[in-house]
């Protein structure tokens, strides 16, 4: 068992069964430290090609901030409130960024045990590709590094 773990999630499928791990890995009493990393590009999301004036675009800009703030929030949340059933303390770090780089420089900043994060969608499955997982990730991690398989690879479908 582990006393303090740093979970990279974001709320999808495999994220999800990342999550489950972390739950059933951390001792009793442990922490749960959450990394959630919106990836930059979403900076640039102001659809420029469409929306032809600052105003339009400020107006969409904000919108998009709103819901994609939402989402993080209901995501966290989330995750608080399973950590706390599983009576785990629970903190969370919301990052603006490249998500390899956030997790390395999350992972050196305090001390852990494990790391745990999802393993990449199966193809075919729609979503966003993070790219998170590099060989490059790999040898700049510090730390042990659990890849927990997406639940399609295994067929486990359990939530938290």
């Amino acid at each position: 068992m582990f006393k303090n773990i740093l979970l990279a999630s974001h709320g999808t499928a495999g994220a999800l069964a990342a999550e489950n791990k972390a739950l059933a890995l951390c001792a009793k009493g442990g922490k749960i430290h959450h990394l959630f990393v919106v990836p930059s590009f979403w900076q640039g999301m102001t659809g420029d090609d469409w929306l032809n004036n600052g105003t339009t675009r400020d107006h969409f800009r904000r919108y998009l901030e709103h819901a994609l703030g939402n989402e993080v929030d209901n995501h966290c949340e989330r995750v608080s409130n399973n950590t706390a059933r599983h009576k785990l303390q629970y903190s969370k770090e919301i990052l603006l960024g490249e998500p390899s780089s956030a997790l390395v420089d999350a992972s050196n900043k305090k001390r852990f045990d494990l790391i745990v994060m999802g393993s990449r969608r199966p193809s075919g499955e729609k979503g966003l590709r993070s790219r998170m997982l590099s060989k490059d990730l790999v040898h700049r991690i510090q730390l042990p590094l659990l890849i927990v398989p997406h639940p399609l690879f295994t067929h486990d479908v359990q939530s938290a």
